[in-house]
């Protein structure tokens, strides 16, 4: 563990996990004391520059990993040292359901929180009820890939959405979201655009709000 200006920065060491196409690459924080939970946080669209290292899956995985949750982040198939090449969002749900599974497999008894940014959101949603997620956190879902006929989770589930996000219209996500999800939270980051330049702690302050509150962590 490091210190950045007061701020407490937890390594982020690199491992390989097992997937369907070969082996995925990922990254996993773990807090000094963790808490019984694990998280799996899935990144934007892999033919548009998507990577683990984008700064809004960064920024949730350090948000719930400050909070006690080990963190795992992890490219999907095709993208920097991972295996495979792009299935069209279906292989990259298998990717997400081994990682998942991993997490259960190297912490047993923790809960699982499931947590998505685009592309990567609209994965996590899509496998929720398979791995029994404890939690979900869905940042800019693209509504519009997610089956209509998709049995949707039960669990605690937060929707953070720009109010301008140019890529993915409010408007769409709050449609969809009053007609399928209206038991998720949805909240709304004024200013915001699809990648929350300059809003990434409001962000961060949204999941971890979310976070003490539904998924058990920081209290």
């Amino acid at each position: 563990m490091s210190e950045t200006s007061g701020v407490r920065v937890i390594p982020a060491e690199p491992v390989e996990i097992e997937g369907p196409a070969g082996t995925l690459e990922a990254l996993v924080e773990t807090p000094p004391t963790p808490a019984p939970v694990v998280a799996v946080v899935c990144h934007p669209h892999p033919l548009h520059g998507g990577t683990m290292t984008n700064k809004v899956v960064h920024t949730v995985a350090r948000t719930l990993s400050r909070l006690g949750a080990t963190t795992i982040r992890f490219n999907f198939r095709g993208v920097g040292k991972s295996a495979g090449t792009y299935a069209d969002g279906i292989g990259e749900r298998d990717d997400a359901i081994a990682v998942a599974e991993w997490a259960r497999a190297t912490r047993p008894g923790a809960r699982l929180v499931l947590a998505g940014f685009s592309f990567g959101a609209a994965v996590s949603i899509s496998i929720a009820v398979r791995v029994d997620a404890a939690a979900l956190v869905s940042v800019a879902p693209p509504v519009e890939r997610i089956p209509a006929d998709l049995v949707l989770p039960a669990c605690p589930w937060l929707i953070v959405h720009g109010s301008e996000d140019e890529i993915i219209p409010l408007a769409d996500v709050q449609r969809w979201h009053a007609r399928h999800a209206a038991d998720a939270r949805l909240a709304v980051i004024e200013g915001a655009t699809h990648f929350f330049h300059g809003k990434l702690t409001a962000l961060a302050d949204e999941v971890a709000t979310f976070a003490r509150t539904d998924a058990g962590l920081g209290v």
